[in-house]
């Protein structure tokens, strides 16, 4: 499942990783948030280094659907029903100046971009109670929202009963401009590493990032990581992993020029694509959609596949060309946590919970985080930093807290029932498919990839849990805190640090 994205050119490579060398600062993760935290952090004088297990925008940041949007769907509802319009007006400021931000980079990169009206949209008169809500939300943040009915709305070949509107909001090919920062970054005289894999980091005795090769010190770490890969402060606990899955098209006919995500249920998010803002020769539609927590769903291929009829259904004679799905991370409190990590001591520093916005959340928290590591006096830093910083937990966030950890409960007895129900051995899965069964009372996972039929221990390394068989992407999923596994083990994101076990395969043919 390759997203759309990754045709136009090979991803920048790094440089020969050389243990046991000091920075100014190591970054982890050489998506959005990593590389503009060290472009920002380089460009002030310091000598950083990027380490990536994968290559460059290798997970959720090249699986974007490439909308930079501070209308967000329904998101600036949601924060407004559960924290004053103070923090409410500081989120959308934030994602502002991340958004002028990346622009700004774009113009000075030449990444092409373009401006287009966003739309939040009514699929069913129950989508409409929630479009007011935006509406009301967007007015009390600052933004100049327009409520469209009737013949005010736009003409869609799919059912809009109602729209909240914000104009000049872009949509840019999330691949390229992160290329373009990774080469900026190297450039400067940034240091990049590539399939380097960290294992884990410390402040103490000195500040360290440890490697699978070794390690490198620094005086300050940023985890730019997705989920963080410390569970210091429990913020595995805090987020929610969701997945989302996204299919883009060849349209014989007209597509919309401009953005829509849905704000009820089924979830559809719709991108045109043209060559200033993505492979527009390639593909010129973009459908997203069906998102659901990790390691809990019905049938992950299956959401794909709706994704497909629906779009054949109200674009005829669409064309199918890729397929994908990215992780994305949402923060029971609602808001983005970025900064210092506890029991760090001001050197190890995180961002998590953009809630499926990190076009715009990526950039801001490395302006937060830039001016945090250069010591920028708190009198000279953005209001917003401030407001979002000194933010209080609510019993919203608590009730939602609870409320996930019941889920993460229930799912983790259910994946050791279901797995107890099912002893080894156990018929060889088909291709593309996978199982978990019971051996000597541990789960096992046996799946079968191009071919090739493989036995893993099915317990997630970080807290336990019964991994889930992901038939859309050939993965082992954890439904406890979103971990993702190969179907050889080897540990893809998530909390967990770990591979899963290989094991020798016993069962029918």
């Amino acid at each position: 499942m390759d997203p759309l994205w990754k045709l136009a050119s090979p991803a920048p490579s790094g440089t020969p990783f050389e243990p046991g060398t000091h920075h100014d600062v190591v970054v982890v993760g050489a998506g959005l948030t990593g590389l503009t935290t060290a472009v920002m952090l380089i460009r002030a004088g310091l000598d950083v280094a990027v380490v990536e297990s994968g290559e460059v925008a290798q997970l959720a940041t090249g699986g974007n659907t490439g909308k930079l949007s501070l209308l967000q769907g329904q998101r600036l509802a949601e924060i407004r029903r559960h924290h004053p319009a103070s923090l409410l007006r500081a989120y959308v400021d934030s994602n502002r100046a991340g958004m002028d931000w990346l622009t700004a980079f774009a113009d000075g990169a030449a990444v092409p971009y373009l401006r287009r009206p966003d739309h939040s949209y009514a699929q069913t008169n129950e989508g409409l109670h929630s479009l007011a809500r935006v509406h009301d939300a967007a007015q009390e943040a600052g933004l100049p929202t327009r409520m469209l009915t009737g013949s005010a709305l736009p003409e869609t070949p799919f059912p809009v009963l109602g729209a909240v509107a914000l104009d000049d909001q872009v949509t840019i090919d999330p691949v390229l401009i992160t290329y373009a920062l990774a080469r900026a970054f190297v450039e400067s005289g940034g240091t990049l590493h590539t399939g380097t894999r960290v294992t884990g980091a410390r402040a103490l005795p000195t500040p360290r990032v440890q490697t699978a090769v070794g390690p490198l010190f620094a005086r300050h770490i940023v985890l730019a990581t997705g989920s963080a890969i410390l569970d210091r402060g429990l913020y595995f606990a805090k987020t929610s992993g969701l997945r989302s899955y996204c299919v883009s098209f060849r349209v014989p006919g007209e597509v919309p020029v401009e953005t829509f995500l849905s704000v009820d249920s089924p979830s559809r998010s719709i991108r045109p694509v043209a060559p200033a803002d993505g492979p527009g020769e390639v593909a010129q539609l973009i459908v997203g959609g069906n998102g659901h927590p990790v390691g809990r769903s019905d049938g992950e291929e299956a959401a794909v596949d709706d994704l497909v009829t629906w779009t054949q259904q109200h674009f005829p004679g669409a064309e199918e060309t890729h397929r994908w799905s990215a992780q994305d991370y949402r923060s029971h409190n609602q808001i983005p946590f970025v900064g210092a990590m506890p029991r760090g001591l001001g050197r190890i520093r995180f961002a998590t919970g953009y809630a499926k916005w990190g076009l715009s959340n990526a950039p801001a928290a490395g302006i937060r985080l830039a001016s945090e590591i250069l010591g920028t006096p708190w009198r000279e830093r953005p209001h917003w930093m401030t407001t979002i910083g000194t933010r209080m937990t609510v019993p919203a966030d608590l009730a939602k807290g609870a409320q996930e950890g019941m889920k993460v409960g229930a799912a983790a007895t259910a994946g050791w029932t279901d797995a107890e129900a099912r002893p080894v051995p156990v018929a060889r899965p088909a291709e593309g498919e996978g199982v978990v069964a019971n051996r000597a009372g541990l789960p096992v996972g046996v799946s079968t990839v191009d071919g090739v039929t493989r036995a893993v221990d099915a317990i997630c390394p970080h807290l336990g849990g019964v991994l889930a068989w992901n038939d859309a992407e050939c993965t082992w999923d954890c439904p406890l805190h979103a971990s993702r596994f190969a179907p050889d083990g080897t540990r893809i994101e998530g909390p967990a640090l770990k591979d899963l076990k290989e094991l020798p395969r016993t069962g029918r043919r």
